[in-house]
Parts: structure tokens; C-alpha cells; sequence
């Protein structure tokens, strides 16, 4: 089954990403609305909230702006210009997050049908081995040889 969360549109914004996504169609028309999720996690008033704007667009263009709109009247955050969401990946439909602190590199992983971390703590040597083992989990689940 098809992600209804489309990650590879995702955008970031004042520490948060706006993940869009189909919610609903009219006539024919797709209407969009959003999911975010905060660097802060679950410190973060709007981690893996939907829609907390209410609005919907017709375009992913328009439903990106309502949420950063959103966002910046909410003043969630300073914009620090880091992007805690710059490595990220989509495979086979899931949203991976590669995160580094302190040498050591962990990942968050959001599965194609809820925004909900499923990632076991673990710690790796650089990104490159954390996605490789990352890759090779979903594969086996999926049946799909590396």
C-alpha cells in the first residue's frame, strides 16, 4: 500500500516538518492537509500533530504555505537556520532521520501509514552504516532482497 503521507514533499520549517498529505478528494479535485513533526520531539507543542490550522488547500504548494503560516503566527520557535530535518530519506514509502550527536549517529523512523517513531535505540559509527542497516530491516520485512 501507497504512503497516504507524502515524505519526499516534505518540507522543513521553523524546526518543524510539514509532512503533506491526501485527505480527502472532491470532485475529482485531491484536497490536501498536513502532518508535523518538531525537532524537540515530544516537547515540541505540535510534534506529529495534523492540521492544527484547519485549513485545507487544492494544492501541496498552497497546504505547504497554510502550514508555515501556521507555524509563524504560532511563533513555535526562532528560525536558527539548522535543519534538524536535512537527512532525511524516504524508502519503500517510510520517512528515515538521520540524526548526529556527538560523533554517533541514530535515526527516526516514521512507517508509510501514521507519523509515529518505530526506530529502536540505536547508536552508529557514521550515516552511512545507519541508513545500510536501516535499508536492510525494511527489506526483510518487506520480503525485497537488499
Amino acid at each position: 500500500m501507497d504512503s497516504p503521507f507524502l515524505y519526499s514533499q516534505s518540507v522543513s520549517h521553523r524546526g518543524h516538518l510539514i509532512i503533506p498529505f491526501q485527505y480527502s478528494r472532491l470532485m475529482g479535485q485531491a484536497i490536501y492537509s498536513y502532518g508535523l513533526l518538531s525537532e524537540l520531539g515530544h516537547q515540541g507543542q505540535f510534534h506529529q500533530q495534523i492540521n492544527p490550522a484547519g485549513l485545507h488547500s487544492d494544492a501541496i504548494a498552497g497546504i505547504l504555505n497554510i502550514a508555515c503560516e501556521q507555524l509563524d503566527q504560532a511563533q513555535v520557535q526562532p528560525d536558527s537556520g539548522l535543519d534538524s530535518f536535512g537527512h532525511r530519506y524516504v524508502y519503500h514509502n517510510n520517512l528515515i532521520i538521520i540524526c548526529e550527536s556527538r560523533n554517533k549517529f541514530f535515526y527516526d523512523h516514521y512507517p508509510p501509514l501514521e507519523l509515529r517513531n518505530v526506530a529502536a535505540p540505536r547508536l552508529f559509527d557514521s550515516e552511512y552504516e545507519c541508513l545500510s542497516w536501516i535499508k536492510i530491516g525494511l527489506d526483510r520485512r518487506s520480503g525485497r532482497r537488499p
